[in-house]
């Protein structure tokens, strides 16, 4: 599968609550689907699609133990997400650097403005006198 397929399908499945929900219940250790099934309220075949997008996407994998069947977290999928969410996360914290930087001066202007209004202020006061 290309990368950008990967990460499509990755988006995809976690563009679901209850999917989300499922995996940061994974990443605290394997469960089966009925565990998985307990916080929401819905029907165990609703929750083995769910699974089923989760699988297909890469981001669990489900093993057999005689009749269970474990689900775990498998976070590659999720690297690779994040991967490529790091060119946007530099360039918005490259855009609120600059932007830290222009309200800082914005703001160094103010004061100074306000600063020469009261000395101006005080001149024109004392040669009132």
């Amino acid at each position: 599968m290309q990368v950008v397929d990967r990460l499509n399908s990755t988006f995809a499945a976690l563009a679901d609550p209850t999917r989300r929900a499922i995996l940061a219940r994974l990443a605290s250790g394997e469960a089966c689907v009925t565990e998985l099934a307990g916080p929401f309220e819905m029907s165990l075949p609703a929750v083995s699609k769910h699974l089923k997008v989760l699988e297909r996407a890469g981001l669990i994998a489900r093993g057999r133990d005689a009749q269970w069947r474990p689900c775990r977290l498998q976070a590659a999928p999720l690297k690779d997400a994040d991967k490529w969410l790091e060119q946007y996360r530099r360039f918005w914290e490259e855009s609120f650097d600059r932007l830290d930087v222009y309200l800082r001066e914005l703001q160094r202007k103010e004061e100074g403005a306000r600063r020469d209004g009261f000395e101006g202020k005080e001149k024109k006061g004392a040669r009132d006198k």
